[in-house]
């Protein structure tokens, strides 16, 4: 089973002012009215056949399940980063999620949420 995997990681700090600590730049709504992370969800969505994985800091993490129950997306997992470690590491998590759910799991790894 093909597992997307969405790291929405960050801390605000390169789109400054727009982008703040408490709501960094993929929260934010950068073209249109979705948030680059609504955006990305539903271009996931659309092309794979399970929920994603949402890698966030423990911050963010009801900011993201907010973003998502706007949009209608139910992740399978949220996976919450006590600390950023950058990419590597939360994928890896991600794949350890997703292989104790279905031990034949392939991730498809979006680590840049863009629009």
């Amino acid at each position: 089973m093909l597992v997307p995997v969405l790291l929405s990681g960050g801390v605000g700090s390169r789109l400054w002012p727009v982008s703040r600590e408490g709501r960094p730049k993929q929260f934010l709504p950068m073209s249109g009215a979705l948030s680059m992370l609504q955006s990305t969800c539903q271009r996931v969505d659309a092309a794979a056949p399970s929920p994603p994985i949402v890698v966030c800091n423990e911050e963010h993490r009801f900011l993201v399940a907010e973003q998502l129950r706007e949009i209608g997306v139910s992740p399978q997992a949220l996976v919450l980063e006590p600390e950023g470690r950058n990419t590597a590491p939360a994928i890896a998590l991600a794949a350890f999620q997703a292989l104790s759910v279905t031990a034949t799991a392939s991730c498809w790894s979006c680590p840049r949420i863009t629009t």
